[in-house]
């Protein structure tokens, strides 16, 4: 496993200037546990770059918050080994057309 990514914690990815959430209070993201999530993902599900969004909380394993328009439980399941890369581009096109 590698260590976290100093050059996206100085410099955040591109995506992130398109990203709906910058708009909102980034409270709404991280719920307190068993808080309801709807209106973060509300927010995403109307995001251009969801799809970006959920692939990066995929590949830097973002244990908190809603990324992407998933939870956390929800990006365990496509991370676990029976999900295989199918599910993850599934995850990823579903993300894609939710936004068009």
């Amino acid at each position: 496993m590698s260590g976290p990514d100093f050059l996206n914690i100085i410099a955040p990815p591109e995506w992130t200037t398109d990203a709906l959430c910058a708009q909102v209070d980034p409270d709404l993201f991280y719920p307190e546990s068993g808080a309801p999530n709807r209106d973060a993902k509300r927010v995403c599900a109307g995001c251009d770059v969801r799809a970006e969004c959920l692939a990066y909380a995929l590949a830097h394993r973002e244990r908190f918050g809603v990324w992407g328009g998933t939870t956390e439980r929800e990006r365990r399941r496509l991370r676990r080994p029976g999900a295989g890369q199918a599910r993850m581009r599934a995850a990823a096109l579903t993300a894609r057309e939710v936004t068009r």
